[in-house]
């Protein structure tokens, strides 16, 4: 009589728990993939602008509080755009201004240190971004 020796495998059960486990792990990797995608899609989006944005932060800014600007509206007075197509290009590039209320540093003159007064300027678009204004006063 033939016997056969029983050979070691793997169980349907076992099969079918380590598969679970295998696509919830991949599951979860794909998740955290689509989170960092939109991270990354952010941050160089914002990146581009941000050099856009320089075109708009001039010695002037303060006074656009709540305006709408284009790019060669705000640099039209630095330098002289001869060039059609790239004085459209600028135009196309708009920004909305929000300039709250100046905050002042220091604003006692006996106590000798100087004082100075910081304007936060935000400019608004698909991606808005924030910079400071200092204007030191006296010392």
């Amino acid at each position: 009589m033939k016997t056969f020796a029983s050979k070691p495998a793997f169980t349907l059960i076992e099969v079918l728990v380590s598969v679970l486990i295998i696509s919830g792990s991949i599951v979860y990797a794909l998740q955290i993939h689509s989170q960092n995608h939109e991270q990354i899609i952010y941050i160089s989006e914002r990146a581009k602008l941000s050099l856009q944005d320089s075109l708009f932060v001039a010695d002037d800014t303060l006074r656009y509080h709540k305006d709408t600007k284009s790019a060669y509206d705000v640099i039209e007075r630095y330098f002289k755009i001869d060039e059609f197509k790239s004085r459209e290009i600028l135009k196309n590039i708009e920004r909305t201004y929000t300039i709250p209320e100046a905050i002042s540093l220091n604003s006692e003159e006996d106590t000798g240190v100087p004082s100075a007064e910081v304007n936060e300027i935000k400019i608004k678009d698909k991606f808005s971004s924030s910079y400071f204004h200092f204007k030191i006063n006296a010392f």
